[in-house]
Order: structure tokens, then C-alpha cells, then sequence
């Protein structure tokens, strides 16, 4: 659908279908030529921002997906980094890509490390977890970070009601919503139900100290504020 090598639109329906783990299973071979896969100018502009709190040791891809995270990882990284998912296709198409990285397939809730990274990051996977899944997600990657580690991810602005991505966006939700109640398995990706005040306040309750940088990279609205924010979650004490 998206290109020659991207998946068709009944290979999309089927996804849509299966439960996030088996959809992401079925779509990891054609992943990354879709607009799922978050771009290189987000990835170097989360980079950019994160290279001054830096170097960082060990470092944590949390949702990873195909592996996208490890551009800005191996940047920053002076030791091994990892990626954790769910998906054992998605893992697959990552391991191939980047053999270097240690690569775990774990539910990111209850992460199977305790004080071994110092920076994490994710990227566009927010919207796989309801609101009352983001305490324990929040927790595990506090879990897994050494004191004073950092988690990062871009925070995108919400579109003003007068643009067109704000009605594709709640016209997807609603979709989705509807979708959920009429079929099973469910299928969680929502993009509103994770506004920014709402994260950074379960972050906060999660033991985090949490501030914001600005992408300048990524442009910025008519108002001329940033497009995008980068979410810095600091963990008490000092690497």
C-alpha cells in the first residue's frame, strides 16, 4: 500500500484484526516501509537533544519494534544497548538488522531488569497502552534504570482543532474504538489517549523527575511553538 515492498491492504486488514502482538508479528516483514516506522529526522532529532546529558553507558530500547531506536542508542551508547518487544516477528526483522544489540522479547509492564541501564528510550509506542497501563510500564523502566538514568521519547504536539490531522486522528481513534468493542481480540493503538500533562504525571507518581526539551529540529507551529518536545524522565541519584 505505502510502497512496492509495503504491505497490501488486505495484509493491513488482517493486522487490524489480530491482537497487537499477532499484527505486529504479521506486519514485521513489511515494517519498515510503512509510515509506522518512526523517521530518521525524529530519531537524530531525539539524538541531538539527548547528546548533551550524555555519554551514556547501557541503553534500552523499550517497545523496539524493528529496531529503529538503535540509530540513536549507538550514538549515544559507550556500552551495549538493548531492545525489548513483544513481538517475536518484530524482534526477528531486528536481530537481522542489528546483530550487535542484545535483543529480549519481554511484556515492557514487567521488565526483566533491575538498575542496569542508564539512559532508555521509546518511540511511538505510547499509544499501545491504556491509561491504566502506563503506572506499571512507567515503574518497570524506572526498575531498570541505574540511579540518576534517564528515559526519553518525543512527544508530539497535538494538531489545533482546525487541522485536518486532528479529525484523521479522532476519526482513527473512534474507529478503533469501535472496533474493540465489536471484535476480539482487541487491537490497543489509540493516538488520544496520552496527553502530554497526563504522562509526565504518571511519570512523576512513578518516582521520576521530569522536564521537557524542545525538537527545534522538527519545526514549529503558526503560534511558534515546538512541533514535538523530547520527555526527559530522570531516576533520583547520580550515574
Amino acid at each position: 500500500m505505502f510502497s512496492p515492498q509495503g504491505p497490501s491492504m488486505r495484509e493491513l486488514a488482517v493486522q487490524a484484526l489480530s491482537s497487537v502482538e499477532g499484527g505486529y508479528d504479521l506486519l514485521a516483514p513489511k515494517f519498515d516501509y510503512t509510515p509506522f516506522r518512526t523517521s530518521d529526522g525524529v530519531l537524530d532529532a531525539t539524538a541531538g537533544a539527548l547528546r548533551p546529558f550524555g555519554p551514556f553507558g547501557r541503553g534500552l530500547d523499550v517497545c523496539c519494534g524493528t529496531g529503529a531506536g538503535m540509530r540513536v542508542l549507538g550514538s549515544l551508547c559507550q556500552e551495549p544497548v538493548t531492545g525489548v518487544d513483544f513481538s517475536a516477528g518484530m524482534l526477528a526483522q531486528a536481530r537481522s538488522a542489528h546483530p550487535d544489540a542484545g535483543w529480549v522479547r519481554a511484556d515492557v509492564r514487567a521488565l526483566p531488569f533491575a538498575e542496569v541501564f542508564d539512559v532508555a528510550v521509546s518511540f511511538g509506542a505510547l499509544g499501545h497502552f491504556l491509561p491504566a497501563e502506563r503506572p506499571p510500564l512507567f515503574a518497570s523502566v524506572y526498575r531498570a534504570l541505574r540511579p540518576g538514568g534517564v528515559f526519553a521519547f518525543p512527544a508530539a504536539a497535538p494538531p489545533p482543532v482546525t487541522s485536518g490531522w486532528y479529525w484523521a486522528l479522532l476519526g482513527f481513534d473512534l474507529a478503533m474504538r469501535v472496533r474493540n468493542a465489536l471484535w476480539r481480540p482487541p487491537f490497543v493503538m489509540y493516538y488520544r489517549t496520552c496527553p502530554l500533562n497526563a504522562v509526565c504525571s504518571d511519570l512523576t507518581a512513578s518516582g521520576f523527575t521530569v522536564t521537557t526539551v524542545p525538537l527545534t529540529a522538527l519545526g514549529v507551529g503558526r503560534d511558534g511553538t515546538p512541533r514535538c518536545l523530547l520527555v526527559l524522565a530522570r531516576k533520583a541519584g547520580t550515574l
